[in-house]
């Protein structure tokens, strides 16, 4: 895997890069950054060129001075494939990289080859994201509202572990998946500016939560092929909330991942790899 600092949309870009073939940029979620993307690099780098950047705010790339979107980082990732030299691409992502991928489908759709998405937060989720039920999932997304996050968080290396780890660990079906690159993920959210950065895409996107809770309707559907994994056992995205991908997508293949949580790609990187391979193999 190779690493480079990439100039793009006034910032530098961190990209990670393996493999050759058609293109598939592969987009992270929180709380993470490239390197989620590793074993799944591993077993598709015989295939295509994987891109894996690490987002405006997280790892090694240029952080925000304020609140940065879906749109934000939809932005610099066009400008970062125009500096790369790249043309059209598929695109891979999971959590917030699902929200980025939505708004890169919305303004750039003749970039694309195709979507593949594992669980995110999608805006046909509706009210049912403010459930009793959900919220008690949900509490950290108005936390990193607060001034005080990233200070509590990042205290001491203890601090950050037991907050990022909670959620590596009860987000996976399968416990053992981050185990053993915990302390690089703990490394990484302990570098300056990472634990604002990271949080500065939920104080973007806050406003428009609450719009879905109160049931604002969702924008109009995305036309680009597109392909969802949804996981069995996500217990922030419950796979129920897949009955109404119909009106985010017009041309959809959904089907269920079973036996995995909210991190298919490191949970089942084999499996993941091969759905992802299928998807893509002959449209890119």
């Amino acid at each position: 895997m190779q690493h480079a600092t990439i100039q793009a949309a006034g910032a530098d870009f961190h990209v990670v890069t393996a493999g050759s073939g058609p293109a598939l940029l592969l987009l992270h979620g929180w709380p993470e950054y490239w390197q989620t993307w590793d074993l799944v690099m591993a077993r598709l780098a015989g295939r295509f060129t994987l891109i894996a950047p690490d987002l405006r705010g997280f790892g090694a790339s240029a952080k925000p001075d304020g609140p940065w979107g879906a749109d934000g980082h939809a932005r610099d990732m066009l400008a970062l494939l125009d500096a790369m030299g790249a043309g059209k691409v598929g695109v891979v992502g999971h959590d917030v990289g699902g929200a980025v991928m939505l708004s890169l489908a919305r303004m750039a759709p003749e970039r694309l080859s195709g979507l593949f998405f594992f669980d995110f937060s999608h805006p046909a989720i509706g009210p049912r994201m403010g459930t009793p039920d959900r919220l008690s999932e949900i509490w950290y997304q108005s936390f990193h509202q607060m001034d005080m996050a990233p200070a509590l968080v990042g205290a001491s290396r203890e601090t950050c572990r037991a907050y990022i780890g909670h959620f590596l660990k009860h987000w996976s079906y399968r416990k053992e998946a981050f185990d053993d690159v915990m302390e690089n993920w703990v490394d990484n959210f302990l570098a300056p500016g990472n634990l604002a950065g990271g949080f500065a895409y939920y104080r973007a996107a806050h406003a428009g939560r609450i719009a879905m809770m109160q049931g604002a309707p969702p924008p109009p559907p995305v036309a680009t092929p597109t392909c969802v994994r949804w996981a069995e056992h996500d217990p922030i995205f419950p796979y129920a909330w897949t009955d109404t991908l119909g009106a985010v997508f017009t041309d959809l293949d959904l089907a269920m991942f079973k036996d995995v949580g909210h991190f298919p790609h490191r949970e089942a990187p084999d499996e993941a790899a091969a759905m992802i391979a299928a998807f893509f193999t002959g449209r890119v």
